[in-house]
């Protein structure tokens, strides 16, 4: 199986079948687990099954995106209680060695019931195009991280997006560079400056560009898992989970 196949096949046999013993073949026994909640090891993973399986946890899976042994799903969780709250949107981040699933990494977040764009954390083009353009678009878009979001040269952000053209998934920020400038000087005037943005992962195919930093804000620590869509050299839309880094985890792993 391709890492995609390999994955979409645990998450079909763990969160849709709920089926411990077909997910197991599929997970690395030192599994490496970076969600909080669950212990790490393939017994955490397969330990957890049972639990969701009685809450009735169902998932959708709205994007895939793969580059060499990452892959990355946009999921939508619900009831999911027993990750927080019934309904949470998700980047699931997985790496794949030698034929199975060896490591894992997620963000989730709560969905508001309105957001400032009026569009859904995961609704939009889901299609992967432009596969010969994946690495300038990686490039790209680690540009505008460094450069715009890390503070490096805030000046060069039209060397990245066209101030008009950037549809906003963020719950709280509106369209174009006009809706993150002005959702940013919000944030700064509650006290939620960013002072430490550093990508982590970084994971591209095509038109799509994923990134997860590990970042401080208002003093505490973050993690940000960001997905962007490049068009004809230029980032068009933006979707993201944003969640603060607990202090106390199931496993020694960290965040990332």
């Amino acid at each position: 199986m391709s890492p995609k196949e390999l994955v979409l096949a645990l998450l079909t046999a763990a969160f849709v079948d709920h089926d411990p013993e077909a997910a197991k073949p599929l997970l690395a026994p030192d599994y490496i687990q970076h969600n909080p909640a669950i212990p790490t090891g393939a017994d955490g993973l397969l330990g957890a099954i049972p639990i969701v399986k009685d809450a009735g946890l169902t998932v959708t899976t709205h994007r895939v995106i793969s580059e060499g042994d990452y892959v990355v799903l946009h999921n939508t969780y619900e009831n999911a209680d027993a990750f927080g709250a019934p309904s949470l949107i998700a980047f699931d981040v997985f790496r794949v060695e030698d034929g199975v699933v060896a490591e894992h990494w997620d963000n989730l977040q709560a969905p508001p019931e309105a957001t400032v764009s009026g569009r859904s954390m995961t609704d939009g083009p889901v299609d992967v195009t432009d596969h010969d353009r994946t690495q300038k678009n990686k490039e790209l878009v680690v540009g505008f991280v460094r450069d715009v979001l890390g503070g490096a040269a805030p000046q060069n952000v039209t060397q990245y997006m066209d101030p008009a053209v950037y549809i906003q998934h963020n719950p709280l920020i509106g369209d174009g560079l006009n809706g993150l400038m002005k959702a940013m000087e919000e944030f700064a005037a509650q006290g939620q400056v960013i002072t430490k943005f550093e990508p982590q992962i970084v994971v591209a195919e095509g038109n799509f560009v994923f990134v997860a930093s590990d970042a401080v804000m208002g003093g505490e620590p973050w993690a940000f898992f960001d997905l962007w869509r490049v068009d004809a050299g230029k980032i068009v839309e933006h979707w993201d989970v944003v969640s603060p880094i607990p202090a106390e985890m199931a496993h020694d792993n960290g965040k990332f």
